[in-house]
């Protein structure tokens, strides 16, 4: 175990988390505001444009097998940084142009969210890559849970930090904000890194691996083997039933239950604490139990799935229930289940990554980036455009979220089953494996 990180290590990959959380948010979520609230443009556009940099990243399996070809990933993760940095300012250089000049910078920001997409998938795929080669694994949920957790905080400062600098709103307060956050982002990742990945390769003897695939040979590899097959189709499933509901909790919480913006919006505070809940819950007893009882991190997976599905049943009957259920406890529950299957199921990627016979951690990271992409990416548009088919058709809106939240409490149910068919049979052989090293 000499060279494994220690929680310090840990910790500072957080922090690389917590500054892309912090970059992302910039172009997802204040630019997108500004562009529908400041600018009048059509939602859509935004939506579109942020739904465009999750598509970009598809790249990340050639960005992590560009991680693995090299002696060191720390370069890909500051580079990647650079190129997020580049396309957050490149963002509101375009968002500030649309009252002049309403085509190009609707072009402009096409790039701008281009490169967002290229920096996270280089950046998150090889920062993954080097906390998979690092971390025991009796602490790969703790550390799963540590680094998305401080992802997560990242985002909440820097959008109260950026929210309350920019009142009065001017552009030119926007661009001072946005830059001030990307300068911080990038200066504490560089801080983060320095000297870090050394303990990572000393603890893999690199001398005893074979030299890596080509890409088109790893690929083949990862879906040609039946465990990284289902464990990539898991993660497709998961994070669809994951990212649904992002967003229509709060057009359902007004809508159905007659909330004002304000209520809505802190019901997503809600969800959002009994998140990471969740995740440290599931990240201590991940960590605890380890090795000496068998609760494994799949059946955290498998716990964490069914209660969702159980707590998004309960959403269902509250689209028919109406005021008087309590929703507040029913979201907090959600929250509290995807934090633990978010997590374990993290933890369970980076135990799987190290596994192959060839291929290397960057690729296998990057193939299952791309698949929580493409799951996010189509997530929110299905959930949404779910809801609006159903109510132009039946002209109901209760039944229309009923429906959209029923689908998803059965796609996490399926992903349960997924979970458990995932890591059963590769438990003794890992096993057998260790017990030989």
């Amino acid at each position: 175990m000499h060279g494994r990180f220690g929680w310090f290590s840990i910790v500072r990959l957080g922090l690389v988390q917590a500054s892309i959380g912090a970059m992302v948010m910039i172009a997802t979520s204040l630019l997108n505001r500004l562009m529908v609230l400041e600018y009048g443009l059509a939602a859509g556009i935004p939506a579109g444009l942020v739904a465009w940099h999750y598509m970009v990243q598809l790249s990340r399996p050639l960005w992590g097998h560009g991680s693995d070809l090299g002696r060191r990933r720390t370069p890909w993760v500051i580079g990647g940084m650079a190129i997020l940095g580049a396309g957050a300012m490149l963002a509101v250089q375009a968002t500030t142009m649309l009252d002049d000049a309403r085509t190009l910078g609707i072009a402009l920001a096409v790039v701008a969210f281009s490169l967002i997409g290229a920096g996270v998938g280089a950046a998150g795929t090889s920062m993954l890559a080097i906390l998979a080669t690092g971390v025991a694994p009796e602490r790969r949920a703790a550390a799963a849970a540590t680094t998305w957790i401080m992802m997560v905080f990242g985002i909440v400062v820097s959008a109260g930090t950026a929210g309350a600098l920019l009142d009065p709103f001017s552009e030119q307060r926007l661009f001072m904000v946005a830059g001030g956050v990307v300068a911080a982002a990038i200066t504490l990742t560089c801080l983060a890194m320095f000297g870090l990945e050394a303990k990572a390769t000393s603890a893999t003897a690199p001398e005893t691996r074979e030299p890596p695939a080509s890409l088109r040979e790893a690929i083949a590899e990862i879906l040609g083997d039946p465990q990284s097959r289902r464990f990539t189709l898991f993660i497709f499933v998961s994070m669809l039933a994951y990212s649904m509901q992002d967003l229509i909790l709060e057009p359902f919480a007004g809508l159905v239950f007659q909330m004002s913006p304000g209520q809505s919006t802190s019901l997503s505070g809600v969800q959002h604490g009994g998140v990471l809940v969740g995740m440290i819950v599931t990240g201590l007893g991940g960590s605890a139990f380890a090795g000496r009882m068998p609760i494994e991190l799949r059946i955290w997976t498998m716990l964490g799935c069914i209660g969702s599905a159980l707590a998004l049943a309960g959403l269902a009957i509250a689209a028919q229930t109406g005021p008087g259920w309590p929703l507040a406890a029913n979201i907090a529950a959600l929250g509290f289940f995807n934090g633990a299957f978010a997590v374990s199921a993290i933890g369970s990627m980076m135990g799987l990554a190290g596994a192959g016979k060839r291929t290397r951690e960057g690729v296998r990271m990057g193939v299952w980036g791309t698949a929580q992409a493409i799951a996010f990416g189509l997530g929110g548009l299905t959930g949404a455009l779910g809801v609006d088919f159903v109510r132009s058709a039946t002209g109901q809106v209760a039944e229309a979220f009923q429906l959209i939240f029923a689908f998803e409490a059965s796609l996490f149910l399926v992903s349960a089953i997924l979970a458990m068919r995932v890591t059963f049979r590769r438990a003794i052989p890992a096993q057998l494996g260790a017990a030989g090293a």
